[in-house]
């Protein structure tokens, strides 16, 4: 069985001997991996629909670690119990979504490792996760086809206020796929820039914003070079 590079990126970060939550399983690739590898003791699968679940049960059925993994018709974390799990991974999903996640399970914050891969809400997530007592300890880049996905390692416990540009790139990282996810960034906040600026009505507040975060990311590149 082999995993997309994104997936890929996510079941590293996952800690060895793990008892696992995977939110929004969809084919459950990334818990029966983790298992057929011995990389976790336990996975819980939940998906908060029926199909995806019932394809995580086959591909579990098919390489054989039914015996080892449970499947949770529920939304987020909402029928797992914290003692059940040490890890917990939600990949795939917005920022805000997995914000919410987070805020209705608070007891995520206790003692245990999430594994996220936000797809959008970059800045919403991790401003979220500050102001809510969570730290990114660890970031990493993974590039699947023409895209870069980043995969951030967050535990309980206070984080440094994270500067504008942080918001949406986090923090310096010798990753070798940085200055290329920089630029990606940048290129998303100009857009968003020259949409504020072409407004019948330009926010004047919102522009300055943006302009700020770029100045930050064109700093964070000429650091990094």
């Amino acid at each position: 069985m082999e995993l997309t590079p994104r997936l890929k990126a996510v079941a590293y970060q996952v800690p060895q001997g793990a008892r696992l939550a995977d939110v929004g399983t969809d084919h459950g690739y990334l818990p029966v991996w983790l298992l057929l590898n011995w990389r976790i003791r336990r996975a819980i699968a939940s998906d908060l629909r029926q199909g995806p679940l019932d394809n995580a049960r086959e591909n579990a059925r098919f390489y054989g670690v039914t015996e080892r993994m449970e499947f949770r018709l529920c939304d987020g974390l909402s029928d797992i119990r914290p003692e059940e799990v040490t890890t917990v991974t939600i990949a795939g999903m917005g920022g805000e979504t997995i914000a919410a996640i987070l805020e209705a399970a608070p007891w995520t914050i206790e003692g245990k490792t999430l594994v996220l891969q936000p797809m959008t809400s970059f800045p919403e997530l991790r401003l979220w996760l500050q102001r809510h007592g969570y730290t990114i300890e660890h970031e990493t880049i993974a590039r699947e086809v023409d895209r870069l996905y980043t995969i951030w390692t967050v535990r309980g416990g206070e984080m440094s206020p994270l500067t504008p540009a942080e918001l949406w790139a986090g923090k310096q990282s010798d990753d070798p796929l940085r200055g290329e996810y920089l630029d990606d960034i940048r290129s998303k906040v100009a857009r968003a820039l020259e949409g504020h600026r072409a407004a019948q009505r330009p926010d004047k507040a919102a522009i300055a914003q943006l302009e700020e975060v770029v100045a930050g990311l064109n700093a964070m590149k000429e650091e990094l070079a």
